[in-house]
């Protein structure tokens, strides 16, 4: 079973043929999850299950990865920016104020939360007063922000439990034990770690340096593409 996660086969070779315009001897493609579960450190070769979940800007990645393939898969294009819209869109509606996406996601890494903390965080923002057109200040809470964030960070989390229903039962079981990873720049929300936990009733694990494992797995990959080479998606065609 192959998996295209986020583009299409078409998509795919318009970018080894954009890539190759630019200059480039040779293209090497691997799919997003794959990167991040080799820069997270996970030893993809395992025989059991593992999940990562790569939370990034445009699109949440899931896989489960077994004998260096991925078994099961998902691709949404609901993360990171859809959080932000999120954000903007509540204090638009609740408090009257347009704020910007660099006001929004200042918000969402500062006081953003995916699930409630034990203790209230604030945060004074500027925006536009919708009402009047002039510059307006108020104060903000997690709480606010939490509810902000709900409706998208369920579609992950959706996103996330359609996958386990796909997996094979030996290697559910194996990331029951094993737990999921999570990765990405939205596995710095507070507390979405724990939301996830909740909601699937598995442990959950936060990806060291979560911003750069896709760019560390894809370093690794061409540190040992000779290895590595049927990972590649390309190279499978």
């Amino acid at each position: 079973m192959e998996f295209h996660f986020g583009v299409t086969e078409v998509e795919e070779s318009a970018v080894e043929e954009a890539v190759i315009e630019a200059g480039a001897r040779e293209v090497f493609l691997i799919e997003e999850p794959m990167a991040a579960a080799i820069g997270a450190g996970i030893n993809i070769s395992d025989a059991y299950g593992s999940m990562i979940v790569d939370i990034g800007g445009g699109t949440s990645e899931i896989a489960v990865i077994s004998y260096g393939g991925i078994v099961a898969g998902n691709s949404i294009r609901i993360a990171g920016d859809e959080l932000t819209e999120a954000i903007i869109n509540y204090i638009k509606k609740e408090q009257n104020i347009l704020i910007g996406e660099k006001t929004a996601e200042e918000i969402k890494m500062t006081i953003g939360s995916a699930y409630p903390s034990m203790t209230t965080e604030e945060m004074l923002i500027k925006g536009r007063d919708l009402q009047t057109g002039l510059p307006r200040q108020i104060l903000i809470n997690s709480t606010q922000i939490e509810e902000a964030m709900k409706e998208v960070m369920l579609q992950i989390v959706a996103a996330i439990k359609a996958t386990l229903e796909k997996t094979p039962t030996e290697l559910a079981a194996d990331i029951m034990v094993n737990g999921i990873t999570i990765s990405g720049g939205s596995a710095l929300i507070k507390n979405i770690d724990r939301l996830i936990a909740l909601e699937t009733g598995i442990p959950v694990n936060i990806a060291p340096n979560p911003l750069e494992c896709v760019v560390r797995g894809a370093c690794k990959v061409l540190e040992n593409i000779d290895q590595l080479k049927p990972l590649l998606i390309n190279s499978r065609r």
